[in-house]
């Protein structure tokens, strides 16, 4: 059965990474929960989408953090605003969380303010008392740019994972667009799957800063050789809707057919699993033939295209709605 893992919490409902979509989630029928791990500057991990939090928190309403604003260059890309690594913990956790998209998702807008940062453990926490067994695909953000900081990932996260009681729980994934922090978590023994998240295009940061220029691009550890290499030390692969499904069809939505999907059938023959990023409801994140009207904010034909990428055989899918995830899984029989 396809695993639907809540992206961020229920955040199409809530804001991201707020303990109301994280608990929400859990309500709405995810199997697991996605957070997105970043180090403040006295160690604790915390959950943002980015260590650049000026888009999702208050920051720029706390006069007395200005002095904090900066420009930083991270992975290659220019940032200007406030981090967490320059904040400390009791900084940090003074500011309230904000909707990402707010002109997209205004009833999630609405709860802007509400709610504080969390850390990890926290979200372990929620985990712990869940009515049901509700996995975590932590994902582990930036790991060579914060080791070159002094901030050892893999460490902390083994660190915290301990001391909260999931250090090889059977419930645990992480995953990393650096193949890197996977392979280090491996030798801590930290158990759990790991999962190599991909783009569609690029290179991983962590082979830019070992090769530079020469460093192999993520299309080519997608080739038979490389996943083949990939299944002996890593669970699966994770890539995006556009690499999932290129080159298929959608079907209708009570077609049985299946899709085929040339990574899913390749990987699985490899031995590895295989999860995609995001299914999302509105017509500004779907395929122009699904979307209806003109109204970007509006939910378009989503449950064609859910209900398609399914059919290929994923093992996990992330989604910023699980409730509208999971009633497309009902509808192909998972």
């Amino acid at each position: 059965m396809t695993r639907v893992i809540a992206h961020r919490g229920a955040s199409g409902h809530r804001p991201e990474h707020s303990r109301s979509a994280y608990e929400l989630a859990v309500e709405l029928g995810a199997d697991a929960i996605e957070p997105d791990l970043v180090p403040t500057r006295d160690g604790v991990l915390v959950l943002r989408h980015e260590n650049e939090v000026s888009g999702t928190t208050d920051v720029a309403d706390h006069p007395e953090l200005a002095h904090l604003r900066t420009t930083k260059t991270v992975d290659g890309q220019t940032v200007t605003g406030w981090f967490t690594e320059d904040f400390t913990w009791d900084e940090l956790r003074t500011l309230r969380v904000r909707e990402r998209l707010p002109v997209l998702r205004p009833a999630s807008a609405a709860h802007d303010g509400e709610e504080g940062v969390l850390r990890l453990e926290d979200l372990l926490r929620i985990l712990d008392a869940a009515p049901r067994p509700v996995g975590l695909v932590a994902e582990v953000k930036h790991a060579t740019y914060f080791e070159r900081a002094g901030f050892p990932m893999a460490q902390l996260l083994d660190d915290v994972l301990g001391t909260a009681g999931w250090r090889g729980d059977d419930r645990l994934t992480v995953e990393s667009f650096e193949k890197t922090v996977l392979r280090q978590l491996g030798a801590l023994g930290t158990g759990g799957r790991l999962v190599y998240l991909q783009e569609a295009r690029g290179s991983a940061a962590d082979e830019v800063a070992s090769h530079g220029s020469s460093a192999p691009s993520w299309a080519s550890e997608r080739t038979d050789g490389a996943l083949a290499a990939f299944a002996g030390e890593f669970h699966g692969i994770s890539v995006d809707l556009g690499t999932l499904m290129a080159g298929t069809d959608t079907v209708a939505v009570d077609d049985p057919r299946p899709v085929r999907s040339a990574v899913v059938d390749r990987a699985h023959a490899a031995g590895l699993a295989v999860y995609t990023w995001t299914l999302r409801p509105e017509n500004r994140f779907l395929p122009a033939p699904l979307r209806r009207g003109g109204d970007l904010a509006a939910h378009g034909d989503w449950e064609r295209w859910f209900t398609s990428v399914l059919r290929t055989g994923v093992d996990g899918v992330f989604a910023d709605h699980p409730d509208l995830a999971v009633r497309a899984r009902s509808r192909v029989g998972g």
